[in-house]
């Protein structure tokens, strides 16, 4: 018996056959697992903090995907700096959080040791500082206080 509500559904990858319109750059994907993506994400938020707003403006104008193509790119191409020049300067400080992040369910709280090294790494070698968007301005960021026992 199959899948019920899902009788055209063959189980398999679908791959769109459509190329991409030949006015826009190629540009690879990212290539990167949850971990690593989480470790270094308000770095990515903020050095590509430009091209992110742009993309989302641009996803309010229009509900078409082909519409953002083009500010979607950018925030990959971004991304894809960001991770390159953290590995280039802070690879072991990086791969020690991000797998401890993969170890501990990706909570932050339960890896603030490597994090503090990658943070230190990260503002010794780029002056980028992790900031949590809306977080008091007057209080210590919440990765600088105790950290959670596990």
């Amino acid at each position: 018996m199959g899948n019920p509500g899902y009788k055209y559904f063959k189980g398999e990858d679908w791959i769109d056959p459509t190329p991409p319109p030949s006015d826009l750059p190629a540009v690879d994907e990212v290539g990167s697992t949850g971990a690593p993506l989480k470790s270094a994400s308000f770095f990515i938020g903020s050095v590509c903090q430009e091209y992110n707003e742009d993309f989302m403006l641009c996803k309010d104008e229009s509900r078409d995907p082909k519409h953002c193509l083009r500010e979607g790119r950018k925030v990959t191409r971004c991304a894809m700096d960001a991770l390159q020049k953290i590995q280039s300067k802070c690879q072991r400080e990086f791969q020690m959080h991000w797998q401890c992040l993969d170890i501990k369910n990706q909570e932050f709280g339960r890896c603030r040791e490597p994090e503090k090294a990658y943070n230190e790494c990260l503002f010794s070698a780029f002056g980028w500082k992790k900031a949590v968007p809306g977080a008091p301005e007057n209080r210590p960021q919440i990765h600088e206080r105790i950290p959670l026992t596990d």
